[in-house]
């Protein structure tokens, strides 16, 4: 060991003797033995004594026993697996128990474990077995494969379940009928119809019929997506504690918007910057852009993104890939905003939860829309370039100019973004519901003019919306209403829409339940007029070069997210 540490020594030496990048290149690394653990910060006088004063005694501590505490607690969450199953009052939620505490306990065993354990076995397997020979075959043979897999599953999940109440196969087939029209026009519209990626595209409708199906039809997937959706709900109702100290408990039952919810939003917000520094965000996302990334074949910064969008919004998301963005393509940044249009942050989720929408509703909209947004955007802007990412998946974490010393503080700058984010919400709902007020004063004042006494901006747009609504499977009587919610979706913004599907649900003539689930999908998503100017802002700061692009194609995108959230809801109207 003694002796592998002399020779990168010298080695050292030798490199900051010689001038000039040639005799750096003439270093040959492999005369260093690898098994070298000069990098280890114990071991090793760091560049800056300043930065190794920043790391916490408990730091320390956690580094030097870390394989300890990691088996700790491994054995603690495989107890309370253990006890939980044969506990009766937790029984009954053996699945949900069973899924989370195996997989925790997974992610800790691969800590020691090396990856290839499980990847060579598998590859060894698929490469021979599968992946060698279909890619044999011709690619009109694999691709009419992948048109009968979508056929079969969309069939399938339409006329292969038993009715619910008040629903027809008629109406079903609408729905289905509703999906292959906004395929084909999306075909129609495309920029360059020859070089769709049809493989992309059938892998993505799959994917989301297929989440669809998993949560909407089974009784595990139903299962675990409702404890997802019942623990946020859960978790940020704590923020209501906070919101009590300043206020009182009578205030907080008032469930007023400027309380409850905003309250939720900070507390949320401070602990997603809480789990940033300590890097869970980074490797959650990361876990999903790689699974997005070798299913569908786009590029590494389209997969992060894509991934990310449901968890930290529309502009946070296209700061994880920011040093890509000035070089992205056209067809990457298309795919980056209508991610982002077609769904939402987790920091607003309380929100709607807030308002009465099911939290399982929320959350499958929010999953099922990431492969969508993918098809549609592919279909509508297909790849012409060589992306710069291709190939790999990289997640920037970048430099904060303050940059958090601890977990503390790192919730403490969290919080005072979250009061940014809310006050921003604040301000936009405000501002936009009275200007959408402001216009429609002045078309009622034209519409008297012409004997019209109730002439609105929804009016207008629930009849450009009803062929829409009527493709995505409502029942032909409420078509008008919930073709409302979409304009005021549109024009104002998702926050105002819920809020008056909420008081339909509690006036006297309340939405059937299909047409209640199919609403609250169909409004799950950030397609509006506000949120347009947000995304052209926030990407062109991050890339001016290409400011013209995104300003001359956001339009596009908002569209593809908008029916992207509008394909979720056809889905969820072909299931139930």
């Amino acid at each position: 060991m003694s002796t592998s540490i002399d020779q990168a020594e010298r080695l050292e030496r030798k490199q900051s003797q010689s001038s000039g990048s040639d005799s750096i290149a003439k270093v040959d690394p492999s005369n260093v033995n690898t098994d070298v653990h000069v990098a280890d910060p114990e071991k090793q006088s760091p560049a800056h004594p300043e930065d190794e004063e920043d790391v916490s005694a408990l730091t320390k501590l956690y580094r030097r026993f870390r394989p300890v505490v990691l088996l700790a607690l491994a054995g603690a969450i495989l107890g309370w697996w253990i006890c939980s199953t044969i506990l009766p009052a937790t029984r009954h939620r053996w699945i949900v128990q069973t899924l989370w505490a195996w997989f925790f306990i997974i992610v800790i065993a691969f800590r020691f474990i090396p990856n290839s354990v499980v990847t060579r076995p598998v590859e060894a397997v698929w490469v021979p077995c599968v992946q060698t020979p279909f890619f044999k075959l011709p690619y009109y043979v694999r691709l009419a494969m992948g048109w009968l897999a979508l056929l079969g599953i969309v069939f399938g999940s339409a006329f292969g379940f038993k009715l619910e109440a008040n629903t027809t196969y008629g109406d079903r087939a609408i729905s289905v009928l509703g999906l292959f029209v906004f395929q084909f026009c999306f075909w129609a519209s495309s920029k360059h119809r020859r070089h769709i990626p049809w493989p992309t595209v059938l892998v993505g409708l799959f994917v989301q019929q297929a989440i669809a199906m998993f949560v909407l039809k089974s009784g595990a997937g139903f299962s675990i997506f409702k404890w997802i959706a019942f623990l946020a709900s859960d978790f940020l109702s704590q923020a209501l504690a906070g919101a009590e100290f300043f206020f009182d408990a009578d205030t907080i039952a008032k469930h007023w918007f400027f309380v409850n919810t905003l309250s939720s939003i900070i507390f949320f917000i401070a602990f997603v910057q809480m789990m940033y520094y300590l890097g869970v965000m980074q490797w959650l996302i990361r876990g999903f852009a790689w699974f997005f990334f070798k299913i569908m074949n786009v590029s590494g910064a389209e997969a992060v993104v894509a991934a990310a969008s449901p968890f930290i919004g529309q502009g946070e998301s296209a700061c994880l890939v920011r040093p890509y963005v000035d070089y992205m393509t056209e067809s990457e940044l298309h795919l980056m905003m209508t991610s982002g249009f077609s769904t939402i942050a987790g920091s607003v989720l309380s929100a709607y939860i807030g308002l009465g929408v099911p939290p399982e509703n929320l959350v499958t909209a929010s999953v099922m829309s990431i492969p969508a947004s993918i098809a549609i955007s592919k279909m509508r802007l297909p790849e012409m370039d060589e992306p710069v990412t291709r190939g790999r998946v990289t997640v920037d974490r970048g430099e904060q100019k303050n940059a958090p010393v601890n977990a503390l503080h790192a919730f403490s700058q969290g919080a005072l973004f979250g009061l940014i984010v809310a006050g921003q919400i604040l301000t936009n709902v405000l501002t936009v519901v009275s200007l959408v007020a402001m216009i429609n004063g002045l078309l009622t004042w034209i519409g008297k003019g012409f004997g019209i006494h109730a002439l609105t901006l929804q009016l207008i747009l629930r009849y450009v919306f009803y062929p829409v609504t009527f493709f995505i499977g409502v029942p032909r009587n409420e078509i008008l209403r919930v073709a409302e919610l979409l304009a005021t979706k549109l024009v104002e913004n998702e926050f105002v829409a819920y809020l008056e599907l909420k008081a339909i649900a509690a006036s006297d003539n309340p939405l059937s339940a299909r047409a209640y689930t199919i609403a609250s999908y169909a409004l799950c998503g950030f397609a509006n007029l506000g949120s347009l100017g947000i995304q052209i802002g926030v990407l062109s700061a991050l890339a001016p070069s290409r400011a013209r692009i995104i300003a001359r194609i956001a339009a596009s995108a908002m569209i593809c997210g908008f029916i992207s959230t509008l394909q979720a809801a056809g889905i969820a109207g072909m299931l139930v």
